[in-house]
């Protein structure tokens, strides 16, 4: 929605959201002081069932474009798509420098050189790392989370210390055994923090959420009772669940196939930058399947939310050039379902055991536990940067009033707590946080590579088309003499199957050739005016006929 923008002074710190509350996903902060801004990560989303056709979605980038000459660079908290998808989206509106740790950047460089985006400055950074950028000095805050080199952000502002804890949780036994920096946590809480944003993903949950290496115990007792090939299906850019699953296939004398193009780019990034370690022999190529023994074989593979044309999905449906299942295989579905995947994940499921698989998936084992803080994970954080101000965000309304609620409880004043929405001016100054109207914000819809190529009339024609087909009326008419010369003729698609309802379409074009006879010269001269007739005279009669509302289109061709 188009706001009046809000006024913007040094001695006030403005917090923008422009993704990433009252959602999962489409993470994209901004940070305003005078006449500097920066953006904290720029995150997609996954389309919802009602976005017919839409790829993905990204945030509204309008107040950044309005603003560029301000923007003095992007900073990432981590490599995953929510975090990182429409930066090539912004970065070809604006070139500004990004921020970011060597494998966050090097998924980055990735999507940039998809897209033909040249010549933008990635800066790697390491933990503890500080950057100035204009008035905001940011340094680097290393956390845990289901994705190596994730960081939050101890934000310097000229009002005091913002922290912006990215995703994280508090992991003992991280898979690389980098901690997370209880230390620097509890030094900004030393000194003093004006404002804390902490995700909220899992503020529902009570306890600590699992660490990561409660899935390797799960792989270690399947690959000890499987007998056949084992197929685990994860997140491309979840190296830590890729590195456990190599350890244990190298534990029980399997070797490793990596199936997706995603997977197989990121595994491969990881093991050039040191992030993965994979034995010498151990990752083989997919076309030594057909030498292996069923018993040495893993398959690690994309396509654990059952995406269509992802390899599981092939693999589940017999439509995988390579890979065929056949029964004693075990797949292993290690990810959380994501809302709205339930069904096609349910269709794979079902497809893998009717060709014999024995397929484990969350609810019946313990092969995949979150990457986000549970509620006493996020009490400690709270209590370790002793923030004045809170802010939750990352998650839906209910997961931010959750931790709003879990933050009034651990001591903070609700008058210091801000539940705010995208596109929300958030002003700190010395007399306090406050609401200051909104920006323009909103969503873009992805139809291919082109931002903004899907406007809202354009998903409401898709779900009309979807629910109640689409009938054509084509009509010939001489130009000269305005007559009619041929037609109507009537084509349905998605309304009724017109050999098994000939009656419908014959009375149809009865219908349509008496509305023609009775147009009077003016109309017959005007074709834009015999569509509106032709297609009002249809609507009424389908509604009272037969309660059905097809989108009709009446075509006109003068020859």
């Amino acid at each position: 929605m188009n706001n009046e923008s809000p006024v913007i002074n040094n001695s006030s710190l403005q917090v923008i959201p422009l993704g990433g509350l009252e959602e999962i996903g489409l993470n994209m902060t901004l940070f305003q002081s005078g006449e500097d801004l920066i953006i904290v990560d720029a995150g997609l989303m996954f389309p919802e069932e009602d976005m017919l056709g839409v790829d993905f979605v990204i945030p509204d980038f309008t107040y950044v474009l309005e603003n560029r000459e301000k923007v003095r660079g992007v900073l990432l908290t981590h490599g995953h798509e929510d975090h990182t998808g429409a930066l090539p989206f912004l970065l070809r509106e604006i070139k500004v420098p990004v921020y970011g740790t060597p494998l966050t950047l090097a998924f980055v460089q990735q999507k940039l050189d998809e897209h033909e985006i040249r010549d933008i400055p990635l800066i790697p950074v390491k933990p503890r790392d500080v950057v100035t950028l204009g008035c905001f000095a940011v340094e680097f805050i290393r956390v845990t989370h289901s994705i190596v080199d994730g960081v939050a952000l101890g934000i310097q502002t000229p009002l005091g210390n913002v922290i912006h804890t990215g995703d994280f949780k508090l992991d003992p036994t991280p898979v690389d055994g980098e901690l997370m920096d209880f230390h620097k946590f509890s030094e900004y809480g030393e000194k003093g923090t004006l404002l804390l944003l902490s995700d909220s993903t899992n503020a529902e949950k009570g306890g600590f959420t699992f660490s990561e290496k409660e899935v390797r115990r799960a792989f270690e007792d399947i690959f000890g009772k499987a007998k056949g090939r084992i197929i685990i299906a994860t997140f491309a850019s979840n190296i830590h669940r890729i590195q456990q699953a190599i350890d244990v296939a190298v534990q029980n004398g399997r070797r490793v196939i990596m199936c997706g193009k995603s997977m197989v780019s990121n595994a491969q990034i990881a093991l050039d930058l040191g992030y993965l370690k994979v034995p010498e022999g151990t990752w083989v190529r997919l076309e030594d399947l057909k030498d292996m023994d069923d018993g040495e074989v893993v398959i690690i593979t994309t396509g654990s939310q059952g995406e269509p044309m992802s390899v599981l999905s092939r693999i589940a449906t017999d439509e995988h050039k390579q890979i065929r299942v056949k029964e004693g295989d075990t797949v292993i579905l290690s990810a959380k379902v994501i809302p709205g995947n339930e069904r096609s994940i349910g269709r794979i499921i079902n497809h893998l055991m009717r060709r014999g698989a024995d397929v484990i998936y969350e609810k019946v084992s313990e092969i995949h536990v979150s990457g986000h803080a549970s509620k006493e994970e996020l009490k400690l954080m709270m209590n370790l940067v002793r923030p004045r101000y809170f802010m939750p965000i990352h998650g839906e309304y209910r997961h931010l009033r959750y931790h709003a609620k879990l933050a009034e409880k651990s001591g903070i004043p609700r008058e210091n707590i801000v539940i705010a929405e995208d596109g929300m001016v958030v002003e700190v100054t010395g007399e306090g946080i406050a609401k200051r109207g909104k920006i323009s914000s909103g969503r873009i819809f992805i139809d291919g590579r082109d931002a903004g190529s899907v406007e809202d009339i354009v998903l409401r024609d898709r779900r009309r088309l979807a629910h109640d087909g689409i009938v054509l009326v084509l009509v010939g008419i001489e130009k000269l003499t305005k007559k009619i010369i041929s037609g109507p003729e009537i084509i349905s698609r998605g309304f009724i199957f017109e050999d098994a309802s000939p009656e419908v379409i014959s009375e149809v074009r009865e219908l349509m050739c008496s509305t023609l006879s009775g147009l009077g010269e003016d109309v017959i001269s005007d074709s834009a005016l015999i569509q509106a007739k032709l297609r009002s005279t249809l609507k009424k009669y389908l509604r009272n006929t037969m309660d059905r509302r097809p989108m009709i289109m009446p075509v006109i061709m003068e020859v």
